[in-house]
């Protein structure tokens, strides 16, 4: 009976279509994680609902803004340079205590 079991081990397999399935496997589990990485995104092109607004750079010359309203996306990026016009004062604006701001029109 010793003789039976070292027979079955001493078997070996070497089938091709092994390997492919394995292959086949890793691609899977790859395309899994391309799934998760692109639901968590904050533009996912697959939600419609939601009005998202991404801000890179802020405070910095090179800053950018995308908009994502439906299905439209708007991307504006800035020039760096400081924006002047003509008008009057419109009114105050006030940060509360609590970090909450106040417009108060004249």
């Amino acid at each position: 009976m010793s003789r039976l079991k070292l027979n079955i081990l001493e078997d070996e397999d070497d089938d091709p279509i092994a390997s492919t399935v394995n292959i086949i496997d890793v691609f899977l589990v790859v395309i899994a994680v391309l799934l998760v990485i692109l639901m968590s995104n904050p533009i996912n092109p697959f939600t419609t609902e939601e009005e998202i607004i991404v801000i890179k750079n802020p405070g910095k010359p090179n800053m950018e803004m995308m908009i994502k309203e439906g299905t439209e996306l708007k991307h504006y990026q800035s020039t760096g340079e400081v924006g002047e016009g003509q008008g009057s004062k419109a009114g105050i604006t006030y940060r509360m205590e609590d970090g909450s701001m106040i417009y108060v029109p004249e």
